[in-house]
């Protein structure tokens, strides 16, 4: 068994699933046996084979913890949700209490947009004296999902102070501190943490997520090299270590190297394939993208995960194939919001703007504060020239230019800015490419959120934001609409960083699917632009970032200037068009939200 094991854990499935058969043919009955060659089956994609494995193995003996956990992770990866719960359940109750399962189940609860389930789950597993590392990292999340990070870095940190030789327990305040923005003390919490422990791969990438947000990107890189030594099937940290290598030298196939590597050792992991074609798909090699999934997609027992990832790649170039493959995902997990979310985009571009109104409308009430969904939402008003556009998209109101006073300790307003592009200037000179994910073209993104910086500069900069934003505020008022009813309380920031375009640069139209109110400020801007004899380099709204049938334009435009705050609501279809010179185009952009608990 210990053979085996290490032939499956080595990708070598074919071989592990020969010395199975040999196996169980002379003991039908060792249920971990029929639960390994399960494994293989499912990795081999007989998922048919692999679950009737698992049903045998129950027969024989129903209350096996890493069997009923086998099983309900089969049904998840196909869409089987309700029949994999309570076998969840079963196994997180039993005696002992299966870690495995209870991951499996709070990982449920999260991707169902379910945060307060996922505490349920944790709690037992994540009090006084932590030991699952994976499970206070679901925690987390769903605190973060619960706009609850601070209570889960309070609670972590004295959990490290009660025990300081857990190792989990501080690993854990570290990851909680990333997710509340406090990469300073995470990576130094990680950090000592090392220094006493032997490295884990989730312990480094806890201290890599933190590293790249200090944007000391060399140190990180290097983190997530060792953390996939370690662990080579974990995607979350190829994706990161990708973005990384492409940052510095702009070549897709070089920064999908070591992620390529994994791949030949385990093809059949959907996981890895999925983060590879999405990392393509980011790059615009969209159809290399999809090219990586098809044919796994094509297979009538595809999993409902890869069919989405597909079909999320099939948007930008076959808005047909992308509603098939939305309604196999559908068909297969019907309660799944990612999969309508997905036809609602495919039904826009295909032109059943009908279609995609009634599934935008199912979501909303799920979840009515996402910003892409009203995006989508409103762009199916729009194909369908319904009056309530206007009132989601009335620019002339929502729209508002708002030129920034000097902050306390400079003379005049060019004196700061000029003193704040050089300090700009100096955290985009460490980039070399675009982020991959995002909608620059041609220019540089920061990584660190900017209103957390220590520079007094940068500093001073979001405090001169506070009057803008107010009186924009009081301008839009209250009412029921998804910008006016969300308008009470205090508000926060909400992430923020800084754009550099070069020559011929420009932003693809898109929206912050995580905001309320967005923004662009104009820090340093082109003689080609200042000029205003030209289009160059203005901010356009209302052209979808999507495909639609019929094509639509954008109907709004803003010209930039200098020393300017543009604000407009996070669910406006947003972009600029390109500019012709060598002098660089600087902004600085962030997002508002609601403060906690309005």
């Amino acid at each position: 068994m210990r053979r085996i094991s290490g032939l499956l854990q080595a990708g070598r499935l074919h071989e592990a699933q020969a010395q199975l058969a040999a196996l169980l043919a002379s003991h039908p009955r060792y249920v971990e046996g029929l639960r390994l060659l399960a494994a293989a089956k499912q990795m081999l994609g007989e998922v048919a084979q692999a679950e009737a494995l698992l049903r045998r193995a129950l027969e024989v003996d129903p209350r096996w913890p890493p069997t009923l956990t086998a099983l309900a992770e089969l049904l998840l990866a196909s869409g089987r949700g309700e029949e994999a719960v309570p076998l969840l359940d079963r196994a997180v109750r039993s005696t002992p209490p299966y870690a495995r399962a209870a991951l499996l189940l709070a990982r449920h609860h999260l991707d169902a947009g379910q945060p307060a389930y996922v505490l349920e789950v944790t709690a037992p597993w994540c009090g006084s004296a932590p030991e699952e590392p994976e499970l206070c990292a679901l925690e987390i999340a769903a605190y973060a999902a619960l706009d609850r990070q601070e209570e889960a870095v309070a609670r972590y940190r004295r959990l490290a102070e009660a025990a300081p030789q857990n190792g989990v327990a501080a690993q854990a305040l570290a990851a909680a501190l990333n997710a509340a923005g406090q990469a300073q003390e995470a990576e130094a919490v990680a950090r000592r943490l090392l220094a006493r422990s032997a490295p884990t791969a989730s312990l480094l990438y806890t201290r890599a997520r933190s590293l790249i947000d200090l944007e000391r990107l060399e140190e990180a890189e290097q983190a997530l090299r060792e953390c996939l030594r370690l662990d080579p099937r974990r995607a979350s940290a190829h994706d990161s270590l990708a973005q990384l290598v492409w940052l510095r030298s702009g070549d897709i196939a070089e920064a999908t190297a070591t992620l390529d590597e994994a791949l030949a050792r385990f093809p059949h992991d959907d996981a890895l394939r999925g983060t590879k074609a999405a990392l393509l798909q980011g790059a615009g090699e969209l159809r290399a993208a999809f090219a990586c999934l098809a044919e796994r997609a094509a297979q009538p027992q595809a999993p409902p995960n890869l069919l989405l990832r597909a079909g999320l790649v099939a948007l930008d170039v076959e808005p047909e194939t992308a509603l098939a493959l939305a309604e196999r995902s559908l068909a297969a997990q019907p309660g799944s919001l990612t999969a309508l979310k997905l036809l609602c985009a495919a039904c826009l571009g295909t032109g059943d703007a009908p279609r995609a109104l009634e599934a935008c409308a199912r979501l909303l009430a799920a979840t009515p504060d996402d910003q892409y969904l009203i995006a989508m939402y409103v762009t199916a008003l729009r194909l369908l020239g319904d009056p309530r556009y206007a009132q989601y998209c009335d620019y002339e109101r929502m729209v508002l230019a708002a030129r920034l006073e000097p902050p306390p300790g400079w003379p005049d307003l060019e004196g700061f800015l000029g003193e704040l592009a050089t300090r700009l200037h100096a955290m985009h000179d460490r980039h070399r490419h675009r982020l991959l994910f995002q909608s620059l073209r041609q220019g540089t993104e920061t990584t660190q959120d900017l209103s957390r910086s220590p520079d007094p500069v940068v500093q001073a900069l979001f405090h001169s934001f506070a009057a803008p934003i107010a009186r924009y505020r009081e301008s839009i008022g209250e009412g029921p609409d998804p910008l006016r009813r969300r308008n009470r309380g205090a508000s926060r920031f909400n992430g923020s960083w800084s754009v550099r375009l070069q020559r011929t640069g420009y932003h693809t139209s898109h929206v912050h699917p995580r905001g309320w109110i967005s923004s662009a400020c104009y820090i340093q801007l082109p003689g080609v632009m200042r000029s205003g004899r030209s289009g160059e380099g203005v901010l356009s709204f209302g052209g979808p970032g999507l495909l639609t049938r019929p094509a639509l334009e954008p109907e709004y435009a803003i010209r930039p200037r200098a020393g300017e705050l543009v604000l407009f609501p996070s669910y406006f279809w947003h972009g600029t068009l390109p500019f012709h010179s060598d002098e660089p185009r600087l902004t600085v952009a962030f997002d508002v939200v609601p403060g906690a608990g309005n």
